[in-house]
């Protein structure tokens, strides 16, 4: 599959990325007592969904993005972990296998901090022992789609932009009791109250993005912490002007998991130029 980065003008393409995205509903358990749980106003619940997780420090992530286009389903999967008080983290995410089912990518490493997203085995020209750097803020998506994963704590700041929102009922997710919400964000009112490190990213997705609504599902427990989320996006295929639909979900779990990630020095990250594959 081909795969495209461009830093020229400050804009990245994702061509090998962007060729890439069971909502967990049961009835209501525990009877009256789930109810009185419910949450009296679930958009200001989800407000706070993202300061929560700073609240909880550490966890592992899951991620999983899904995109259909011309007839063809790709998805895209990543695993690490993130520290919500830094803002950084590090996904080890895994590329689409080729048509004959052999893997074409190795798995790139990235590190993820506030206006920053870092590749390691990204190919098309880089040193194995190089890192690329990309400023989030250039992209037109504000790297809620770029990167094949969406930075797990700007997924939760997309939730600060919520206009409307239902509480749908009780779950369970890998055996954690959990709150299902269902609504939509708009990400000109998240950019507006994000952290400082995610502000400039999540403006330039709300102006990027074919539409700056996300529809969204999102499961909190019974402490507010998000265990899954699943956003919606929409953008404009660049080449053929078509508007494409990219599911984004983030599984989060083992909350307090000792999370180390360190940024890559100066000289280690790649300033050449970067070849189309």
């Amino acid at each position: 599959m081909a795969e495209q980065y461009g830093r020229t003008g400050g804009t990245v393409v994702a061509a090998g990325l962007t060729a890439c995205v069971c909502l967990l509903a049961s009835g209501c358990t525990g009877g009256a007592a789930a109810e009185d749980a419910r949450p009296a106003d679930p958009v200001r619940t989800l407000h706070r969904a993202a300061d929560t997780l700073v609240d909880a420090g550490t966890s592992k992530a899951r991620t999983s993005m899904e995109m259909a286009t011309g007839g063809t389903r790709v998805t895209i999967r990543g695993e690490g972990v993130y520290d919500y008080t830094r803002q950084r983290g590090r996904l080890k995410v895994m590329l689409p296998q080729d048509p004959s089912g052999q893997s074409e990518h190795r798995p790139i490493t990235e590190l993820l901090a506030p206006g920053a997203l870092y590749m390691k085995n990204r190919g098309a020209g880089v040193p194995a022992d190089k890192w690329v750097r990309v400023d989030t803020s250039t992209l037109s998506d504000g790297n809620l789609v770029t990167g094949g994963a969406t930075d797990p704590y700007a997924a939760a700041e997309v939730l600060r932009g919520t206009r409307t929102a239902q509480y749908v009922g009780r779950t369970e997710i890998a055996g954690t009791e959990v709150n299902h919400y269902r609504g939509t964000a708009d990400l000109a009112q998240a950019a507006r109250t994000a952290s400082p490190g995610g502000r400039a990213s999540l403006a330039a997705a709300a102006k990027g993005f074919a539409t700056a609504e996300v529809p969204f599902d999102v499961f909190l427990d019974d402490e507010g912490r998000i265990r899954k989320v699943r956003h919606r996006f929409s953008f404009v295929n660049g080449r053929q002007q078509a508007t494409v639909a990219v599911a984004s979900t983030t599984l989060l779990y083992d909350f307090g998991a000792p999370v180390d990630v360190r940024l890559p020095p100066e000289e280690d990250i790649y300033a050449g130029r970067i070849a189309e594959e």
